[in-house]
């Protein structure tokens, strides 16, 4: 009798310890190892995880770590090894093949739905995000280019952007999902156009009406498909990973209605490599809700005979820099935040900071920036 009460709890182990050695050999290929010396090794603190990632993936693994069930000193560097080898494409459980259907299949960004990431992501508080950001308050990545700091970086960004689009005292500059106003208000104070900005947040529209009152720019909380009047120029930094496939076609054909004939557009956008790449399910539930990362090629289609490329700039490894700056300044003012938000969200936060800095590390997703014109420029553009 003893015997056999023993048995299930025997055979019960040896499944787990089979599930240990495959999840440690998978981490293996990426030059990772469980409760190893490396900075970048995972270190155990729950017997359960290996279960837990290999059952449903990349949510159990941003949930297990945001549930204090493992750490890693450098979590920046396990994902940029992580994405290296690929790992990913090895393990995928019915439940992220289920959550990808879902994505592909159903507009995810419908007008109603769009208002649902400024909601939970961009209104957390101006408070923290000035913590966390440069002076400016730019959300974006910056250009690095002869910067020595993330306040450095995000001026040179805003810089290019306004020499890609050649703006020119008296211009109107449309800026689409415009976050705190930063590309704004670097325009009309350094280049002297008047700006428009739309964008989801109730907390960004609040914070930019009163950081620019004395400018010649006017925020509206409003959807980009309901912006129905003609600009010079039209930038969108940072907002086109809210737009999802099925309107990537819409977007475009949005701008080109704003757009004046002569006019030039520039898209600043994180891309992934594919256009077979799946939505990962932890960003979706706990960060970009709806969110959506596109390819050269999907953007590609949308603007097929609506635009012509007049540029296209990639400077993705400057986002990780960018992240790690931003991560530094996370944790330094973490202290004023520890009571509002708590623990779980500490480790989220940082969770997803140093994952992006990791995936754009290994070149995984990029940063492009692409200048777009109606008819095509006359003798060419040339990148200032």
């Amino acid at each position: 009798m003893l015997r056999e009460s023993l048995q299930p709890a025997a055979s019960s182990d040896a499944a787990r310890s089979a599930r240990h050695r495959v999840f440690s050999g998978l981490l293996a290929k990426a030059g990772i190892r469980l409760d190893g010396p490396a900075p970048w090794d995972m270190q155990l603190n729950a017997p359960g995880v290996p279960e837990r990632v290999l059952a449903q993936g990349s949510l159990g693994l941003g949930e297990s770590y945001m549930d204090g069930e493992w750490d890693a000193e450098q979590l920046d560097e396990f994902f940029a090894r992580l994405l290296r080898s690929r790992l990913g494409e090895q393990v995928q459980p019915a439940a992220i093949l289920v959550h990808a259907l879902g994505a592909r299949l159903i507009n995810r960004q419908t007008r109603r739905r769009a208002w649902q990431v400024g909601e939970r992501h961009y209104d957390l508080g101006n408070d923290f995000y000035a913590a966390m950001l440069d002076p400016r308050m730019t959300y974006t990545c910056g250009y690095w280019q002869g910067a020595a700091d993330l306040a450095a970086a995000q001026d040179a960004k805003l810089d290019l952007i306004c020499r890609k689009l050649g703006l020119q005292p008296g211009m109107r500059l449309l800026d689409i999902g415009c976050g705190w106003g930063s590309l704004m208000g670097y325009a009309a104070a350094h280049y002297g156009v008047e700006c428009v900005g739309v964008t989801v947040s109730r907390e960004q529209v609040e914070w930019a009406r009163q950081r620019y009152a004395g400018l010649p720019v006017e925020f509206r909380l409003q959807d980009y498909r309901e912006v129905d009047e003609r600009f010079d120029r039209i930038a969108s930094v940072g907002m086109f990973e809210h737009v999802g496939h099925k309107n990537y076609r819409i977007f475009m054909s949005s701008v080109l209605r704003c757009l004046q004939p002569d006019g030039l557009f520039l898209l600043h956008t994180i891309g992934k490599n594919t256009r077979r790449g799946a939505i990962d399910p932890w960003v979706d539930r706990h960060i970009f809700p709806n969110g959506e990362l596109p390819s050269v090629g999907q953007i590609g289609d949308a603007l097929d005979d609506l635009f012509v490329v007049e540029d296209l700039h990639n400077f993705g490894a400057d986002y990780d820099r960018t992240l790690m700056a931003w991560h530094a300044n996370f944790e330094a003012a973490w202290p004023q935040f520890s009571e509002r938000l708590g623990e779980r969200f500490r480790r989220m936060w940082r969770y997803y900071l140093l994952s992006s800095a990791g995936a754009f590390r290994a070149r995984d997703i990029q940063l492009w920036q692409w200048v777009l014109s109606p008819r095509g420029v006359e003798g060419g553009y040339r990148r200032p």
